[in-house]
């Protein structure tokens, strides 16, 4: 069984195909529908859409019996979950001191500007998400930006030009 949810951002509307039977490997078959692995169950399930879906978390929460305002409560206090649609690539600046101090936001509004994202923002097309981090612990390398969980010690402006020219012409 499969079906599509919109997944509305502030730009356009993404249709997102919502496959009930990975959802069902993901909480039958990898966890059992075990209730205590819910925090897990979410976890893969972002990793499979690079966000909660709404239909997806309504389904989890059926499944494992779970009301849905507890998922819901889960997803928005711990900050490594997402509502929102996630880009293709996930761009994270530090503005922790040290990075700060050698030009971070300089970093981020070049990036806002050329991409036409606000930190915390993904692009129309899903291709980029902008975020900032408050330390990710590389303070002797500063500024760091890390993409996709690559870290880019001592970046610049144009370690970004050329990861945005890149993903550009994809």
């Amino acid at each position: 069984m499969s079906g599509t949810a919109c997944a509305c951002q502030e730009i356009e509307c993404v249709e997102i195909e919502i496959d009930y039977s990975l959802l069902d490997k993901i909480i039958r078959d990898d966890y059992g529908g075990n209730r205590e692995a819910m925090i897990m169950m979410m976890q893969a399930i972002q990793r499979l859409y690079r966000f909660l879906p709404e239909d997806a978390v309504k389904y989890l929460s059926q499944v494992i019996e779970v009301p849905l305002t507890k998922i819901y409560e889960v997803a928005t206090f711990y900050a490594s979950f997402s509502l929102e649609p996630k880009g293709k690539y996930i761009l994270s600046v530090c503005t922790g001191t040290a990075c700060h101090l050698r030009g971070s936001g300089g970093m981020v509004e070049h990036i806002s500007k050329r991409m036409g994202i606000a930190p915390g923002k993904t692009t129309s097309d899903l291709k980029l998400t902008l975020e900032t981090v408050n330390c990710v612990g590389a303070c002797a390398v500063a500024p760091v930006v890390v993409i996709d969980e690559k870290y880019y010690p001592k970046a610049n402006i144009a370690t970004l030009n050329d990861f945005m020219d890149r993903l550009n012409a994809e």
